[in-house]
């Protein structure tokens, strides 16, 4: 038996058959614009103060808590920072379902990382396809939870990707009125800055199993910063720091986080946000003049969806002209789609240009 058969065989039966995401930068790819990973398209500069390095830092920095609860409305006891909000999803599954008993539950086609965490946690999972306008299919979803393994956490992401759609609040309250005192129902905010106004995070203080998961990533354009937050009751926070490790955040992310945070940093923020949302409602105009395009989804994040007439070759016809993107076409209900994500206006104008080309060649991409 080779060195690498027999280690693998001492590593967990669900690591041995666990999958890797398949991130952007994972999946790679050569080319000149990177339209793929749902990134801002520019960074701003940070100062830092190395005089603290050789401490370990805070669990919870202070002054990071305080600054996102007065972002978000909430009182400090009501937010958990951590490793992106990819950490977040983890510490919601280990610290409210049992491996190898419980389930979560999600809607796909919607982030991968709900599946991915399960599976590293050794949890079940329960798929509910949603309706045709890619809402979730709440009668289907009230059944689900009578029936099988006990569901013990509801993920919804709002903005959903890849699709855009935000969660009718009409069918939120009616999933968070069936499931008080079962179930802790996460809604992913991770691109809600792009549309702040549908933010459910005003909910937390009737529905104390409310959770909503946040990001520097999208917004803020942080997204090598790797740093997240969670609001929810400060009786749910409590549980999870009780798992969460000593040490999330480090040092130069909490300085940069306050930073991005401060009333200079949310007025950048603001200021990035409504210049991409102008370049993705322009870029969406513009498509929907072009006959290779069939159908452009809901446009409420930092991205547009659409669907091609084969999105295999728009796909490889970027590719071809050194623009990334990615494709969706083997999720649920996204034949031949792809994602897009905004750019700045030279990046968004290369890829006009290909789509206006391969259109007026009366060639399907």
């Amino acid at each position: 038996m080779s060195a690498k058969s027999w280690l693998t065989t001492l590593a967990c039966q669900r690591v041995q058959q666990l999958t890797p995401y398949l991130s952007a930068r994972r999946i790679g790819g050569k080319g000149h614009i990177f339209l793929n990973a749902n990134e801002a398209p520019r960074s701003e500069q940070y100062q830092l103060d190395c005089s603290r390095l050789n401490r370990y830092p805070e669990c919870q920095p202070p002054e990071v808590i305080a600054a996102y609860a007065a972002y978000a409305g909430v009182t400090p006891e009501q937010v958990l920072v951590s490793r992106g909000s990819d950490e977040a999803i983890e510490l919601l599954i280990r610290t409210f379902c049992e491996p190898g008993q419980d389930e979560i539950l999600f809607c796909p086609p919607t982030y991968g990382m709900y599946s991915i965490s399960a599976e590293t946690c050794g949890v079940g999972m329960r798929t509910i396809a949603p309706l045709d306008n890619f809402q979730p299919d709440v009668p289907a979803i009230l059944q689900a939870l009578s029936v099988g393994a006990p569901i013990k956490v509801l993920f919804f992401c709002s903005p959903n990707n890849p699709t855009g759609t935000v969660l009718e609040r009409a069918s939120l309250l009616a999933i968070l009125d069936a499931t008080a005192g079962k179930q802790i129902v996460v809604v992913d905010e991770a691109y809600i800055e792009f549309c702040p106004q549908m933010s459910m995070a005003d909910l937390i203080k009737d529905y104390p199993h409310l959770v909503i998961t946040r990001t520097l990533s999208k917004g803020f354009a942080l997204a090598g910063l790797r740093c997240g937050f969670t609001l929810a009751n400060a009786e749910v926070i409590s549980l999870l720091l009780k798992v969460i490790a000593p040490y999330p955040i480090p040092e130069p992310v909490a300085q940069i986080a306050a930073q991005a945070l401060s009333a200079d940093g949310l007025a950048t923020m603001r200021q990035r946000v409504v210049w991409l949302n102008g370049l993705k409602a322009e870029l969406k105009a513009q498509m929907q003049q072009l006959g290779c395009v069939r159908e452009i989804f809901d446009d409420h994040g930092n991205f547009l969806l659409a669907r091609f007439d084969s999105g295999s070759r728009l796909f490889q016809t970027m590719v071809e002209h050194g623009i990334i993107l990615r494709d969706f076409s083997n999720k649920p209900m996204l034949a031949d789609s792809v994602r897009i994500t905004i750019g700045d206006e030279q990046e968004m104008a290369e890829v006009l240009q290909v789509l206006r080309r391969l259109s007026e060649q009366g060639v399907a991409p």
